[in-house]
């Protein structure tokens, strides 16, 4: 598949839900879980949501119990854990694999893209990160400690570019499109 807008995910309530429907918005797709030590990342996660969704960007989160059993969970349980400990208004899925053979087909997608800065491979723990550009292509994965403000000093945005190595033009479009839609906090600064 080219990219994200051929898939279908069952949303948390049961739906199926294209994701064609989020066609040039800028996603970042997370796999989440309610009793982790990065479970406090929902509060992260809801205010770049509730802070973006009107420049076209949205979180789409996807419970998975594959690391150490931290989703244990009915979709239920999860849809009433997320909205009463976080408040969150952003799209969640239901529970889904994000390794080994029964991976969901997004899932097998993301972790086949030569993204940056972790390549493709297999998902390590909760909360890894997937930035799918307003193109429908994932052009970034993150680890799941990368905070989702990686903005900072110039000296450290020319270094991460630096060890990013060049971009591709696919690349370089979707990243303009997600700075577009991700203005800095507080700053008149624009990354450059």
């Amino acid at each position: 598949m080219a990219d994200i807008y051929g898939f279908t995910a069952k949303t948390i309530d049961g739906a199926n839900q294209p994701l064609a429907d989020y066609r040039d918005k800028v996603l970042l797709v997370v796999n989440v879980a309610s009793k982790c030590g990065l479970t406090p990342q929902y509060d992260a996660l809801q205010k770049i949501h509730a802070e973006y969704a009107d420049k076209g960007f949205a979180v789409l989160g996807f419970p998975c119990n594959q690391f150490a059993g931290q989703e244990p969970g009915s979709d239920a349980d999860v849809k009433a854990f997320c909205s009463t400990s976080y408040g969150v208004t952003f799209p969640m899925f239901s529970k889904i694999d994000v390794n080994g053979t029964g991976k969901a087909p997004l899932y097998a997608w993301l972790t086949e893209q030569a993204t940056q800065p972790d390549g493709p491979g297999d998902i390590k723990w909760n909360f890894a990160k997937f930035v799918v550009g307003r193109n429908g292509r994932c052009w970034r994965a993150s680890r799941p400690h990368v905070s989702l403000r990686a903005r900072g000093p110039p000296e450290h945005r020319e270094r991460a570019r630096r060890l990013s190595g060049p971009a591709r033009p696919a690349d370089a479009r979707a990243c303009a499109s997600a700075r577009g839609a991700l203005p800095s906090r507080g700053s008149q600064e624009t990354d450059p």
